[in-house]
């Protein structure tokens, strides 16, 4: 990037599309964070690790299915390169559950997510993430897009149509890094969990200042120093006695004072808040009522407004990014969300009853749902033998008319 485009994205500054190497990343911060914020010390807080692999792994479970559709609806194309792909192996070192756990951990964390696409004959064979911090993202003058991936060798230099990119929102080139955003928030976080850990190594012994009401020399202070050092540092816990006028007087706060344990609560939440899931399901039950009634609705809530957006990026990435046009046409791609929405074997049974008795499922297709083998005669769509038109509804219903007898019948005795 040169010198003016560096000017004029200072002068901008907020999310702008220049020309040169695209960054999610904020262009400044407010203020310096309370730690250092990376990857690593990002994922040692136990609420953004839990976060993170509820997502990864929720997404990683589900099912997905490439659909061919035509004027009759949409049939399973078990004859597509990424039905096999996503199948088996995406590449030669992961399976599809390892695949997409490591799509969805760099996306979440970095807001953008690279795989490298090997093709033979046109045709994808090979799906290979590649680690966000290790690719740039560059817009040419020409409105192309490159990216550059840094590895031990050197570096490559990789066309579009070369990589699988999925992003989050953004400017369009590049996903908005949600790690380098919050990254006030896990700075708080990661000192919070530093001051614990120091206050326990320490034996929670508060730092303080000895008085006496005398002056010292330089050999009587280092003295008091050696042999009173264990008051403030260290875990031993043997009683000082402190004669001829020496007082101690602690004067650093408590965690008490500091609140905390209230401060690392209110962290939790505030990282579930980033990326979008409910603290109840990372284990916080700080409010006990959420395990209640309401445990139900807030899980359907995070399926409906966190996850299945995620899914729906994901699918829509697929068919953009590793389908031709005209087969995108014809494709449909699709997780199978209901899996997550499984309500009990009652309510499930009704809705199967519901469904065969209006003619909208048949008998073997409630049947494979429940993963039991189909039954003879089970393909056919059934109705109830009692619904009639609304007009005809109170009326009585009118007796057949009897077919007239010939005169040659015999009759009854």
């Amino acid at each position: 990037m040169n010198f003016l485009s560096l000017f004029t994205g200072w002068i901008m500054g907020g999310l702008r599309r220049l020309i040169g190497v695209q960054s999610g990343a904020p262009t400044a911060y407010a203020t310096e964070a309370a730690s250092t914020v990376t990857f690593e010390s990002a994922m040692q807080l136990s609420a953004v690790w839990a976060c993170v692999k509820l997502l990864a792994e929720t997404v990683a479970s589900l099912p997905i299915t490439i659909y061919k559709t035509n004027f009759k609806g949409r049939l399973v194309d078990e004859n597509h390169p990424l039905t096999a792909l996503f199948k088996g192996k995406p590449n030669r070192y992961q399976t599809k559950v390892e695949f997409f756990e490591t799509l969805v951990l760099n996306l979440i964390l970095h807001g953008n997510a690279y795989c490298f696409i090997e093709r033979r004959g046109g045709v994808i064979v090979s799906l290979l993430p590649m680690m966000s911090a290790q690719v740039r993202t560059l817009l040419l003058p020409d409105g192309s897009v490159v990216h550059e991936y840094y590895k031990e060798a050197g570096v490559d230099v990789l066309a579009a149509e070369s990589v699988w990119h999925l992003k989050l929102m953004g400017n369009g080139i590049i996903g908005l890094s949600p790690m380098d955003y919050q990254r006030n928030t896990l700075g708080i976080a990661q000192a919070a969990e530093g001051a614990v850990t120091k206050i326990y190594r320490n034996g929670a012994k508060p730092s303080g200042v000895l008085t006496m009401d005398r002056v010292l020399t330089k050999e009587q202070r280092d003295m008091i120093r050696a042999n009173f050092a264990s008051l403030t540092t260290g875990e031993d816990d043997r009683l000082m006695v402190l004669e001829g006028g020496v007082k101690f007087e602690a004067i650093s706060l408590s965690p008490q004072d500091i609140e905390l344990l209230a401060s690392r609560k209110f962290q939790i939440e505030e990282i579930c808040r980033w990326y979008g899931v409910p603290s109840v399901m990372i284990n916080d039950t700080t409010s006990t009522t959420v395990w209640g009634s309401g445990i139900q609705q807030i899980v359907e809530g995070f399926y409906k407004l966190t996850l299945r957006p995620l899914l729906e990026k994901i699918e829509a990435s697929i068919l953009a990014n590793l389908m031709s046009p005209v087969e995108a046409m014809r494709r449909e791609v699709e997780f199978d969300f209901e899996a997550l929405l499984r309500t009990d074997l009652k309510s499930r049974l009704e809705s199967y009853r519901i469904g065969v008795q209006a003619g909208i499922l048949t008998p073997n297709e409630a049947r494979a749902d429940e993963g039991r083998p189909p039954l003879d005669g089970g393909d056919q769509l059934l109705i109830q033998g009692a619904t009639i038109p609304l007009v005809n509804a109170g009326r009585q219903p009118v007796a057949p008319t009897p077919e007239p007898r010939h005169a040659d019948q015999d009759l009854p005795n």
